[in-house]
C-alpha cells in the first residue's frame, strides 16, 4: 500500500485513539481507585472514582479539590481519562502507593507565571484543562514510571530527573525530557 504523509499521519492518529481503549484492560474488576498525596498542601486522598459502570460524581469532586491549583486555590475538573491513565499506570507498575503530586490543575494565571520563569512550562499546558499531572511514586524509580507510561502510548510523557517527577497527560502521544 502506498501511503501519503497525510494518510500515514491520519492512520497514526487513529491508532493513538484506539490505543487509549486497552489502557483500562489492565485495571482489574469493576471498581477503579486512585490515591494521591499532594506534596504542596499535605492532603491525601484514596478514592474509588468508578463503580457500577459509572464515574462517581462525589469522588470526582474530591479529586478536583485535591488536585487544585495550590497557588491560587482554583478548582477545575480533572479529566476522568487522566484518572484512568493513572489507575492503569499504577496497576502496570504493580504498586498500591499513592501518587505524589507535584502539579495537577494549573490556573491560566499560574501557568503564565511559571511559563515566564521557565521555558519548560508550555504556554498552552494541558494542566490548565485538567488533562495533565506531574507525579512520582514512593519506591518506584522515575525511569520505570517513564518507561511504563511510554509503553502505554496513551498521551504525553515528560521526564524531569533533576526535578524528580514524570509528567503524564491524555493529549497526543509524545515524549520529552527536561531538567
Amino acid at each position: 500500500m502506498n501511503w501519503s504523509r497525510r494518510g500515514f499521519l491520519g492512520a497514526a492518529a487513529l491508532a493513538g485513539v484506539a490505543s487509549t481503549t486497552p489502557v483500562l484492560a489492565s485495571i482489574p474488576g469493576g471498581v477503579r481507585k486512585v490515591g494521591f498525596h499532594n506534596l504542596h498542601t499535605g492532603e491525601a486522598l484514596d478514592v474509588a472514582y468508578w463503580e457500577n459502570g459509572a464515574y462517581v460524581p462525589d469522588a470526582l469532586q474530591a479529586v478536583n479539590h485535591v488536585l487544585r491549583d495550590f497557588r491560587t486555590g482554583d478548582v477545575h475538573e480533572i479529566s476522568p481519562k487522566l484518572l484512568d491513565l493513572l489507575t492503569s499506570l499504577s496497576a502496570r507498575l504493580e504498586t498500591g502507593e499513592r501518587f505524589q503530586v507535584i502539579s495537577g490543575y494549573r490556573s491560566p494565571q499560574t501557568n503564565a507565571h511559571l511559563h515566564e520563569l521557565s521555558g519548560q512550562v508550555a504556554s498552552g499546558s494541558l494542566h490548565m484543562k485538567g488533562e495533565a499531572i506531574d507525579i512520582r511514586l514512593p519506591g518506584v524509580d522515575l525511569t520505570h514510571i517513564r518507561d511504563t507510561a511510554l509503553a502505554m502510548a496513551v498521551g504525553g510523557v515528560g521526564y524531569y530527573p533533576t526535578s524528580d517527577f514524570v509528567h503524564v497527560d491524555v493529549g497526543r502521544v509524545r515524549r520529552w525530557s527536561g531538567s
